[in-house]
């Protein structure tokens, strides 16, 4: 038997000392925290706020065990969920509206161990808690919101090309352009075609009808869907949920997993709203709005609510037409406007931009209404008289709002408004008592896995079953530590995967074994049978494993959710145990027979 190369020795000692570093933290858990960051990006978390927030918690006998800063975040660390909550109550009500504090959970590892990028793995929504939702996509919705922008984009059409038309709405699936003759239609049709090709505009009678095929119709579906996970990622990650599952389940329905949160219910009206906004303008002819008010309702036009300083409300009459939608918008933060109340400071893009100095320019002297369009609900924001045009791209909206409603609107504004309000069909809470319970049970059930896969090769395999053992070890020890490095999510179908790595990985032991036996039966002398059964094994070790890899990556190609984590494991597991299998136990072999003289092998 040749003699096991130094620097074979120095990888293996090198690989067991990095797999239990990136292990060990994954032992600590998770403690409770409060979690502080500024409401909006003028303001700072900094040595001041955690001064302020030390001496709140010191003034209502509140201990905090230990802080983490990552220079945008501060997180107080709680020994139990009770003094979690007073803890954050105190820190709300010192710190103000300013900023934002939520519940949150954190790792446990000592601070040296996240220097070196040490960190646990993240659990899924089955091993930690949090909240699961099937949410259905509101197709018919959808088709209609498409149907109301193409409406806004033949009016600025037409008006671009100074056509007179009487309306321009949806109905009946279709969008209607009533003109005065059927010279103006023809007019229109032939217009519509060379300005917006992607509708289709047909003459009927004085009339041009734009209908929308079953393929655009589709189209129109799917692009729902895409748009609202897109929407829910950025939302999502505004909450700071860490590694949520957000994917498509059949043609209309999304799923959401959100593991760790615990503020469910903020989770669940963040992702619910549907919120948007419109621009349109005001009629403020008092005799229509007298008429609405007795009923009579004026064709093109709907009357909404305009909140008050004071809360109460007052009707106001809006044109149907919408101006400018949240699809142009930029981005949008939460501020004060110059008297110091809460709004939303909104940027539009080129297209919104060029469009609202239009309006602005259009329409001087007359009130243009910020509509927000929330659970189905329409209301008006504010409805200011607009003096100059606008240009530039920069909007504030701002009225009867807190500082907590400046801050949600903001919120959605900004990752995006839903292309379709989703309606949450299916709502499952899975508790951290319960998550622990499964991780308890998968820890058992690979613990005993082992056991018993060691008994049997120590029974069977003598001292060399010992060796497999010991290999076998340094397998799950370099799994877990691959895991925990790539940050890996792991669920019940991942604990599921490490179990068969186990049994995948020792069967490389015991191919090796049993070629070690038939190479003794052979003939050979002990050292010579070592050095030709781990020679000899390890192409038949090859094939098999490149064949189960190839398996599991297809399964992470085309697998999703907790199929995909099982993969990730799968694959992960094989590659680590043929680095165990066949290095880590082949140095075993030659560490202990190498110079040595052996006349019989226990095996």
């Amino acid at each position: 038997m040749s003699k096991f190369p130094l620097w074979k020795y120095f990888i293996i000692l090198c690989a067991v000392v990095a797999g239990f570093l990136y292990t060990l933290p994954n032992f600590y858990g998770e403690v409770p925290a409060v979690q502080i960051s500024g409401s909006r990006s003028a303001i700072v978390v900094g040595a001041d706020t955690i001064a302020q927030v030390n001496a709140s918690l010191k003034a209502d006998n509140i201990q905090s065990i230990g802080e983490v800063f990552d220079g945008k975040t501060l997180k107080f660390k709680f020994s139990t969920t009770d003094t979690q909550l007073k803890a954050r109550d105190t820190i709300q009500q010192a710190l103000g509206d300013n900023y934002i504090v939520a519940l949150n959970l954190i790792p446990a590892s000592p601070s040296w161990m996240s220097s070196i990028n040490a960190n646990p793995m993240f659990l899924g929504l089955d091993l930690r808690g949090g909240v699961h939702f099937l949410l259905e996509v509101d197709m018919d919705a959808a088709v209609k919101k498409t149907l109301d922008k193409y409406v806004g984009e033949v009016r600025r059409d037409l008006s671009n090309n100074q056509i007179r038309y009487g309306s321009v709405a949806v109905v009946n699936g279709s969008v209607l352009i009533q003109l005065r003759d059927e010279a103006t239609a023809g007019q229109v049709v032939n217009q519509l075609k060379k300005d917006l090709p992607k509708l289709q505009a047909s003459l009927d009678g004085n009339n041009v009808k734009i209908t929308v095929s079953a393929d655009e119709i589709q189209v129109i579906k799917e692009a729902a869907v895409k748009q609202n996970i897109l929407t829910l990622h950025n939302r999502v990650n505004e909450l700071g949920v860490a590694e949520p599952i957000i994917q498509q389940q059949g043609p209309d329905r999304i799923v959401v997993e959100l593991p760790g949160v615990q503020d469910t219910a903020r989770a669940k009206d963040i992702l619910g709203r549907t919120a948007s906004l419109e621009v349109r303008m005001v009629d403020d002819d008092r005799n229509a709005l007298n008429q609405a008010l007795n009923g009579n309702l004026p064709f093109g036009e709907q009357l909404l609510d305009e909140v008050n300083a004071d809360g109460s409300n007052t009707k106001i009459l809006i044109k149907n037409d919408v101006e400018l939608t949240g699809d142009n918008i930029n981005d949008a933060q939460p501020g004060f406007d110059e008297n110091g109340s809460p709004s939303v400071n909104i940027g539009l893009d080129s297209v919104g931009a060029s469009i609202f100095k239009q309006v602005t320019t259009n329409n001087i002297g007359k009130r243009m209404a910020m509509v927000l369009v929330d659970h189905g609900k329409s209301q008006v924001v504010t409805a200011p008289v607009i003096r100059a045009a606008i240009g530039g791209g920069q909007v504030q909206i701002s009225g009867a709002m807190s500082v907590q409603d400046a801050n949600d609107v903001a919120l959605l504004l900004r990752s995006g408004s839903l292309a379709a309000p989703m309606n949450i069909i299916e709502e499952r809470t899975v508790g951290p008592s319960l998550g622990q319970e499964n991780i308890d049970k998968g820890f058992h059930s690979v613990l005993w896995g082992f056991l018993a896969i060691s008994i049997f090769m120590c029974v069977y395999y003598l001292a060399f079953g010992v060796v497999s053992v010991v290999s076998l070890g340094v397998n799950l020890l370099l799994l877990i530590a691959v895991l925990s490095m790539l940050q890996a999510t792991l669920t019940l179908p991942g604990i599921a995967a490490i179990a068969l790595a186990l049994g995948m990985a020792i069967d490389s032991n015991v191919l090796i074994n049993e070629r070690i036996r038939e190479e003794l039966r052979a003939g050979l002398k002990p050292h010579a049978a070592i050095e030709a059964g781990y020679g000899h094994a390890w192409a038949t070790i090859l094939d098999s494993n490149v064949t189960t890899l190839i398996a599991g990556l297809a399964l992470l190609a085309f697998g999703s959710g907790p199929v995909k984590g099982f993969a990730v494991v799968h694959c992960l597991g094989i590659l680590t145990s043929m680095f165990s299998a066949v290095l880590v136990s082949r140095g075993i072999a030659g560490f202990l027979y190498a110079n040595r003289r052996i006349k019989k092998l226990y095996i």
